[in-house]
């Protein structure tokens, strides 16, 4: 599926404006239609086997089919390098957007952010490959939205911050999973 860059650039900026399409830097965490959801039981981080990898993938496909049964999204994916042209990434992912993000006089330790998109139909399991990648530790700053960029779902290492169209939105979706929350004072 073809994905129109330009006007993916002026919605992004128009839903989250300040924000990098990079899901760590996206400043929700607090607001009024933000919640983060645990991946494992008492909030553990990682998992150690397999039965612990299904509940984790478990977890990540409910909250997503929830918001995106039926729809197409729009999978974000950055990554970082020391060079200015940015890498090959997966033959459905198409560069979108890239910047210097650590100027260092020395090239070796100059940084560059490489985001790249993808568009395709949400159904359940189409990115366990992914989610299990950010599960370990081996991806991140990943963001899963609808073709709107009105719900954003960025899974992490431990979790996944969700931010929906609605407070009241939220809350429903907390009290579905209540049982996935931070036990944290302000939720996270």
């Amino acid at each position: 599926m073809t994905v129109d860059m330009a006007a993916l650039t002026a919605l992004w900026e128009r839903r989250w404006p300040g924000s990098a399409p990079v899901g760590h830097e996206i400043d929700a965490r607090g607001g009024d239609r933000w919640v983060r959801f645990h991946s494992l039981p008492e909030s553990k981080r990682y998992p150690d086997d397999e039965h612990e990898y299904a509940i984790v993938l478990e977890r990540y496909n409910t909250v997503l089919d929830e918001l995106f049964a039926g729809r197409e999204v729009y999978v974000i994916t950055p990554r970082w390098t020391d060079r200015a042209s940015a890498p090959r990434m997966r033959r459905d992912a198409k560069h979108w957007r890239s910047w210097l993000e650590e100027d260092d006089p020395e090239v070796g330790f100059r940084s560059y952010c490489h985001v790249f998109v993808e568009r395709r139909q949400w159904r359940p399991g189409c990115l366990d490959r992914l989610l299990r990648r950010i599960a370990d530790d081996a991806e991140c700053g990943v963001i899963i939205t609808d073709t709107g960029m009105r719900r954003l779902h960025h899974p992490y290492d431990g979790g996944a911050d969700v931010c929906l169209t609605t407070t009241e939105e939220r809350d429903r979706l907390k009290e579905r999973h209540a049982d996935w929350l931070s036990r944290y004072p302000g939720g996270w």
